[in-house]
């Protein structure tokens, strides 16, 4: 019986796969500038949502940065662990657990901040910045689909 392989042409229908494709390249990218401060992509980006707010809930945070619960968790102990965020319960509802920015935290992101922004200004000058931002906003047309992954 002959075995017929998958397509691998950039024309390939699947559109997860194109989009993991795209997201390995660049996190990768990403996570090679972000080295010098000890900090992957998907840190430095739960470190500048929480800079933005005094502290919020597990939940919360997962819903701004697309990302279930559990692997939100997951992301958080090694920063946990460095002393740059903390994850405590909440103490009006004990199901909740709030993470919070250290002042650690928000030094290493504040570092982290320029080398994240000359890779983004390289993307945009390689890619285009009008062809980045319809980028992000097609992506961010993504999340309005109606699908829930992430429900219980």
């Amino acid at each position: 019986m002959k075995m017929t392989a998958a397509p691998t042409s950039l024309n390939d229908p699947c559109n997860n796969l194109a989009l993991r494709k795209a997201s390995r390249y660049l996190s990768a990218t990403y996570d090679k500038a972000l080295t010098p401060v000890g900090l992957r992509a998907t840190q430095f980006s739960i470190l500048q949502k929480l800079s933005a707010h005094d502290e919020m809930t597990i939940t919360s945070l997962a819903d701004m940065i697309a990302m279930d619960r559990t692997t939100l968790a997951s992301n958080l102990k090694p920063l946990a662990r460095e002393g740059l965020v903390t994850v405590e319960p909440s103490a009006t509802d004990r199901r909740a657990r709030i993470v919070t920015l250290t002042p650690d935290g928000l030094a290493r992101m504040k570092a982290a901040l320029p080398l994240w922004q000359a890779v983004q200004a390289q993307f945009e000058e390689r890619f285009g910045a009008d062809e980045a931002a319809q980028l992000r906003a097609s992506l961010g047309a993504v999340l309005q689909t109606g699908f829930e992954p992430w429900a219980e």
